[in-house]
C-alpha cells in the first residue's frame, strides 16, 4: 500500500485515517439501523422517547462524521455502509428460542451491544480530537462536544440494560449503582 503524504499542519498517515473514518461511518449506519428497529420493538414503553433522542443523535454524530471526513479531502466510502446495513438486517436471523416472535432475550442483547458499540464510537471521537491537534480541520469543540455526548448516552444504555437485564432474570439492578462506568 502506497502511503500518501499528509499535507503539511495535516493529520498524519491520510490513507489510514480515510479507513478509520469510513470504519466509524459505517457503524454509524448500522447503529442507526438497529435503533431504528429498537424504537418500534419499544413503541409505548418507557425507553421510546430515549431510543428516539438516540435516534436523532446517532443520524447528527453520522453527518458529522462525514462532513470531517470531507473536510480532510478524504473519500467517503458508500459501500461499507451498505455492507454495514446487510450485516444489521442479517443480525435479525438468530436462534433465540423464538421462530416467529421477538425474544425477551432480544432487548437485553440490543442494550447491551448499544452499550459497547456506543463506547468504541466514544474512542473513535477520542482519536479524531487527539488528531485535531495536530490538524485544524479537525473541529476541537464538535468532538469535545461529541465525547460528552457519547459519555451520557453511555450512562444511560448502561441503567436501561441493568433494568431489562433485572425484569428478565430477576434481582435489583440497584445493587450496581455505585459502580463505576466510565
Amino acid at each position: 500500500m502506497s502511503e500518501t503524504p499528509a499535507p503539511t499542519g495535516a493529520a498524519a498517515h491520510p490513507d489510514l485515517l480515510a479507513i478509520y473514518c469510513n470504519d466509524h461511518i459505517a457503524s454509524a449506519a448500522g447503529g442507526i439501523e438497529l435503533v431504528g428497529r429498537m424504537v418500534g420493538a419499544h413503541k409505548g414503553t418507557p425507553y421510546e422517547a430515549r431510543l428516539r433522542q438516540l435516534l436523532d443523535e446517532l443520524k447528527q454524530e453520522k453527518t458529522d462524521l462525514i462532513a470531517t471526513t470531507r473536510a480532510l479531502g478524504l473519500p467517503v466510502r458508500q459501500y461499507k455502509q451498505v455492507a454495514v446495513w446487510f450485516a444489521e438486517k442479517a443480525s435479525r436471523v438468530k436462534l433465540n428460542g423464538h421462530l416467529l416472535s421477538r425474544s425477551p432475550l432480544s432487548s437485553l442483547v440490543e442494550f447491551e451491544f448499544l452499550a459497547s458499540a456506543v463506547r468504541g464510537k466514544r474512542s473513535g471521537f477520542e482519536t479524531l480530537r487527539i488528531a485535531a491537534e495536530g490538524d485544524p480541520r479537525i473541529d476541537k469543540v464538535l468532538f469535545d462536544a461529541l465525547i460528552e455526548q457519547a459519555n451520557r448516552q453511555y450512562r444511560w444504555l448502561t441503567d436501561v440494560r441493568r433494568e431489562v437485564a433485572a425484569e428478565l432474570f430477576g434481582g435489583d439492578p440497584a445493587v450496581l449503582a455505585g459502580v463505576a462506568d466510565a
